[in-house]
């Protein structure tokens, strides 16, 4: 037993000890000797309080930075910076800057290194963030609330009208359910690659997405009993694809509320009425996409009102840690999860399909379904403002 542990070992071992050999033995020194360095400050947060603009920094380059100078809207201006100056890798700073800025105005940050580089960050609406009180966490609550749990909530109560239809339009319902599942899926998937831009260098963005994608897919297929998959005979079966199709929505609106939450705490969103109900409008879509799978069912009003919480719920969670600590890397990973649990919900429902029409899944009326999820998502997607 010892023995195989050395051999496994061994290997580590070594690579240890050439990595030490390179990272002190002067090669990496003399093959930058001559080049510039390479500096990356990423502006992970920004918060407003009445004339002062704070901003929290990651050094996600391979290089230390430090901070010599703070331009606000073209003008040099005093700052302070904690823990200090100098980032090493992967290090965190915050800056605070006296600034009288002004409200619902657009603001322009460049941080400027000891190197003379130049980074900048862009304050598209200035606005006060909101403080961490019983009145945030309300106001918060209530923007999960009419965006994801109530639209969903409403969706679910199309339930009576398919249990009145014959088996063949419940599987053009459950089509539908794929289209507004793929369009989720490929919407999640956007915001998440747009979103890893703007996360700091060394944490690999693009990887970050496909990690989160990957590992969502794979911990719903390896514990959500895949293999086996639920079939269409039992309400139970059906019930379970239900909270499944639940699952993959609510990790989705948890994506969506981090993002609604971050926009409205800086101000690049002014949540009226248009916005709101473009919202509902859209997300109502996703409550009958719950109840299709159990349309030929009586399923309790218990077991409704956990499905609806399941989808809609996630919302108000992101819209408090949007507001609250909304970082690129959070959201990222949120959208990648949702959109990796909504993947693994559309193989599952490709097979009950499959086998409650022996293999018939796409006849002309099931395609029409799935397209016509796609667009009447699509179509409910334009009433929300971007």
């Amino acid at each position: 037993m010892m023995r195989r542990w050395l051999l496994f070992l061994l290997p580590l071992a070594l690579l240890a000890a050439l990595a030490l050999l390179v990272a002190k033995g002067g090669v990496l020194s003399s093959l930058r000797r001559g080049l510039p360095p390479v500096e990356e400050l990423t502006v992970n947060r920004t918060r407003l309080a009445p004339g002062v603009i704070t901003l929290d920094l990651v050094n996600g380059g391979p290089e230390p930075v430090t901070v010599a100078q703070v331009m606000v809207d073209e003008a040099f201006w005093t700052f302070t910076i904690r823990p200090g100056p100098k980032l090493d890798r992967l290090d965190r700073a915050t800056v605070e800057i006296p600034y009288p800025w002004v409200e619902g105005e657009p603001h322009h940050v460049t941080l400027v290194t000891s190197n003379g580089v130049t980074f900048d960050h862009e304050i598209a609406v200035a606005a006060v963030t909101p403080p961490m009180d019983a009145r945030y966490f309300w106001t918060f609550s209530l923007i999960g609330l009419y965006v994801g749990v109530l639209p969903v909530a409403i969706g679910l109560l199309w339930l009576p009208f398919l249990r009145r239809l014959e088996r063949r339009w419940i599987h053009f319902a459950l089509a539908l359910t794929g289209g507004l599942l793929a369009f989720l899926a490929v919407e999640a998937l956007h915001e998440a690659l747009e979103i890893a831009e703007s996360v700091a260098g060394a944490f690999q963005g693009a990887g970050l997405v496909g990690l989160s994608v990957l590992g969502a897919w794979l911990l719903l297929t390896a514990f959500g009993g895949a293999g086996k998959g639920p079939v269409m005979e039992g309400p139970p079966a059906r019930l379970r694809l239900a909270f499944l199709i639940a699952l993959g929505i609510g990790l989705h609106n948890l994506g969506e509320g981090l993002a609604i939450g971050a926009a409205y705490a800086q101000g690049a969103v002014a949540l009226g009425a248009f916005l709101v109900i473009g919202f509902m409008v859209h997300n109502t879509t996703e409550g009958l996409g719950i109840v299709a799978p159990v349309a030929q069912d009586q399923p309790t009003p218990r077991a409704l009102a956990l499905a609806g919480m399941l989808a809609g719920g996630p919302t108000i969670v992101g819209a408090w840690l949007g507001g609250l600590a909304y970082s690129p890397i959070l959201a990222t990973v949120a959208m990648g999860v949702g959109a990796g649990a909504i993947l693994q919900v559309l193989g599952v429902l490709h097979r009950v399909v499959a086998r409650d029409t022996q293999g018939a899944v796409w006849t002309p009326l099931n395609a029409l379904g799935v397209a016509s999820g796609l667009v009447l998502m699509y179509g409910t997607g334009l009433l929300v403002a971007q």
